[in-house]
C-alpha cells in the first residue's frame, strides 16, 4: 500500500445513538487486524473545550485518557477495541476550534482577514486531522463525525465541509450509518427518515460511499437495492448491522459482510491478509452472554442514575465495562444492582442487603454523600468486599475517620468547605501533578506513577497480574481525574489503627492506594486513580479481577 494516509469519515443520520462510535471503533479494528496502522478521531459539535464539565447524565460518562483528556464516550470505544491508548490528538470540539481561531485573530496570525467559520474553522479541523495523521503515521484516519446529519442545532456542518474539502486533495471514503425502524404495528421496516438523513448529507456535497443500515432486524435485498439506486451506491457497499446482543459482535458482523475487503478495494488496496483472525473477539462476544459457575451480585452506589423517568448507567460506562471484562476473564456472572446514594439515602441499607460487593465510583459535590459513606460503612463493618474509585477513596478515608478514629466532623472540604477537619484536603498549585481548569481550578489529570507497599493486598493484586510498570520497584501508573487529596497531617492517626496506606506517588506525597489488612477485611481497597479507564477485553483490570474474585467466594461462603 502506498504512504499515503486514507481517510475514512463515518456519520450518522436519522437520530443520535444510531452507531457510529462502535462502526468507527469496529472500522478501526478490522483495519488494524489486517496490518495497518490506524489513528481514530472523534468530532463533536459542544462548545465545551472537554467534557470534564458536563454532568455524566447530559452525555454519558467522560472517558479519561492517559495524557489527561477528557472526552466523549467514544473514545473509550477506541481504547478497548484497538487496545492502544488515545488522548488529545483524536479529539476535538467546537469549543476548541473556534477557541483556537478567535486566539488566533487575536494574535494577528489571518493578516487582516475577515474571520469566518469558512474558511477558518474549517481550515483549523482539517488541519489538526492531517496532523494527527502524521504525528500517528497512520495508514487510516477513521473521522467520526458526531451528531446526526441535517440536524437544527448545525455546527457539524462544518466538520462535513472540512470531509468535502479534504476529499480534494486526500483519499477518502464517506461511511453513513443510517437508522430504519419497523414500526411494531407494521412490522416493515421504513426506509424514508433515512432517506431524508442521506439526501441532507447529499445537500452537503458528500455522497456516501458505503451505507450502514441499523434497524431492529436484518434489512432485506430489496431495501438495499432501493438504497443504492437512489443515492448511486453498488448495493454490496450497503451493509446491514441489526441490533445485536453487545457491541463487540459488531466488528466480527461487519467483517462476515466483507465491509473489510470492500473497504480496502475502494482505497485500491490488496489486502495483506486473505482472512482475518477475529477469534478473541467472537470468543469474548460469546463469553458475555454465557451462564458461569460463579456468581456475585454487586452493587453500584452513585448519584449519576436518574434522568427524567429514566435510569442512565451509561453515566458510569467506562466501570461497567472493566466489570464486564474482569467477569469474563473470571468466567463468573455478575448481577448489577444500581443503588442512588441521593434519592434513596433512608431505604440504603435495606437495598445493601445480600450483595456481595460494593463499589463506590467517582462523583463530585455534596450531594448523594451520605448515602455513599453510609454504604462504605456497611461494608467495613460486615466485611463485604469493598472497591472505591476517586471520590470512593475519599469518602473511605472520611468514613473510617468518624467511625473509627471518632473524629466526628471528619469531612472533605469539597463537601465542607470550612471544615476543622479536613481529612481530604486541596492543596496548593504545583504544576509537576496538576493543571489549571476553568477560573483558576487545579486538577490533577492523566496518568500518574505510584509506588505499591510490599505485603499489601494491593501490592499482591498487581504481582499477581503482572501490572506493575516498574516491577523491581514496585511502580505502577493509573490516570487521575480529581480536584482534592488525602491530607498528609492525619497518615499517623490512621496508621495507628491500622490503616494502611498501600501506595503513594513516587515522593510519598500523594495517597493513591488505601486498604484495611487482610485479618481485618477480606477485601476492603480503594483508590485515588481510575483503574477503570485502563481495562480492555484483552487486558482486564487486575483490581477489578479480584475484587470480583473476592466478591464470588464471600458469595460461596454463605
Amino acid at each position: 500500500m502506498s504512504k499515503k494516509t486514507k481517510y475514512i469519515f463515518v456519520s450518522g443520520g436519522v437520530m443520535s445513538a444510531v452507531g457510529k462510535g462502535v462502526t468507527s471503533a469496529s472500522i478501526s479494528l478490522l483495519m488494524k487486524a489486517h496490518g495497518y496502522t490506524v489513528c481514530p478521531i472523534k468530532c463533536e459539535n459542544n462548545l465545551n473545550v472537554d467534557f470534564g464539565t458536563i454532568n455524566p447524565i447530559e452525555h454519558g460518562d467522560p472517558f479519561l485518557c492517559f495524557d489527561g483528556l477528557e472526552a466523549d464516550i467514544d473514545l473509550g470505544n477506541y481504547e478497548r477495541f484497538l487496545n492502544q491508548e488515545v488522548g488529545h490528538k483524536n479529539f476535538m470540539t467546537m469549543g476548541q476550534l473556534y477557541s483556537t481561531v478567535i486566539n488566533n485573530e487575536r494574535k494577528m496570525k489571518y493578516d487582516g482577514e475577515d474571520v469566518e467559520p469558512i474558511p477558518h474553522v474549517v481550515n483549523e479541523i482539517i488541519s489538526r486531522i492531517k496532523n494527527a495523521a502524521e504525528e500517528s503515521q497512520a495508514d487510516f484516519v477513521v473521522i467520526e463525525l458526531g451528531g446526526t446529519v441535517g440536524e437544527y442545532e448545525n455546527n457539524n456542518g462544518l466538520y462535513y465541509e472540512a470531509a468535502r474539502i479534504l476529499s480534494f486533495s486526500e483519499q477518502v471514503a464517506n461511511v453513513h450509518v443510517t437508522y430504519v425502524p419497523v414500526p411494531p404495528h407494521i412490522n416493515e421496516p421504513k426506509t424514508k427518515p433515512a432517506q431524508f438523513g442521506l439526501k441532507a448529507l447529499m445537500s452537503m456535497g458528500i455522497n456516501p460511499n458505503f451505507i450502514i443500515i441499523r434497524s431492529e432486524r436484518p434489512v432485506d435485498k430489496q431495501r438495499k437495492y432501493k438504497f443504492g439506486l437512489k443515492f448511486y451506491v453498488d448495493h454490496k457497499d450497503i451493509f446491514s448491522c441489526e441490533n445485536l446482543e453487545n457491541v463487540y459482535q459488531v466488528p466480527v458482523h461487519l467483517y462476515n459482510q466483507e465491509l473489510d475487503k470492500r473497504l480496502l478495494k475502494y482505497f485500491g488496496i490488496t489486502p495483506k491478509k486473505k482472512t482475518l483472525d477475529l477469534s478473541f473477539w467472537e470468543d469474548y462476544s460469546n463469553k458475555l452472554l454465557k451462564k458461569f459457575d460463579k456468581s456475585a451480585t454487586i452493587a453500584i452506589v452513585g448519584k449519576y442514575f436518574a434522568t427524567g423517568d429514566s435510569s442512565l448507567v451509561d453515566s458510569y460506562y467506562a466501570l461497567l465495562e472493566a466489570i464486564n471484562h474482569a467477569r469474563v476473564f473470571n468466567e463468573m456472572n455478575v448481577t448489577l444492582k444500581f443503588i442512588n446514594s441521593d434519592k434513596e439515602e433512608t431505604t440504603l441499607l435495606d437495598q445493601l442487603q445480600g450483595v456481595d460487593g460494593i463499589i463506590v465510583p467517582i462523583g463530585w459535590g455534596e450531594r448523594g454523600t451520605k448515602g455513599k459513606i453510609k454504604a462504605i460503612k456497611y461494608a467495613r463493618e460486615n466485611k463485604i468486599p469493598y472497591l472505591g474509585l476517586c471520590y470512593g477513596m475519599q469518602l473511605a478515608c472520611v468514613e473510617y475517620a468518624r467511625n473509627v478514629l471518632n473524629i466526628k466532623d471528619a469531612n472533605s472540604e469539597e463537601i465542607d468547605p470550612k471544615t476543622k477537619n479536613p481529612i481530604i484536603h486541596s492543596i496548593p498549585f504545583n504544576d509537576k501533578y496538576q493543571v489549571i481548569k476553568g477560573e483558576g481550578t487545579s486538577m490533577r489529570l492523566g496518568t500518574f506513577d505510584c509506588v505499591v507497599k510490599k505485603n499489601t493486598l494491593t501490592h499482591e493484586i498487581y504481582s499477581k497480574h503482572s501490572g506493575f510498570k516498574i516491577k523491581n520497584k514496585s511502580v505502577i501508573a493509573e490516570r487521575h481525574r480529581h480536584r482534592f487529596e488525602f491530607n498528609n497531617k492525619y497518615r499517623e492517626k490512621f496508621e495507628e489503627k491500622g490503616f494502611v496506606f498501600s501506595g503513594t506517588s513516587p515522593d510519598n506525597f500523594f495517597v493513591e492506594f488505601i486498604e484495611l489488612p487482610k485479618n481485618d477485611h477480606p477485601f476492603f481497597i480503594a483508590t485515588q486513580g481510575h483503574p477503570e479507564y485502563k481495562s480492555s477485553p484483552q487486558e482486564p483490570h487486575p483490581v477489578f479481577i479480584e475484587f470480583l474474585l473476592s466478591a464470588s467466594e464471600i458469595l460461596q461462603a454463605k
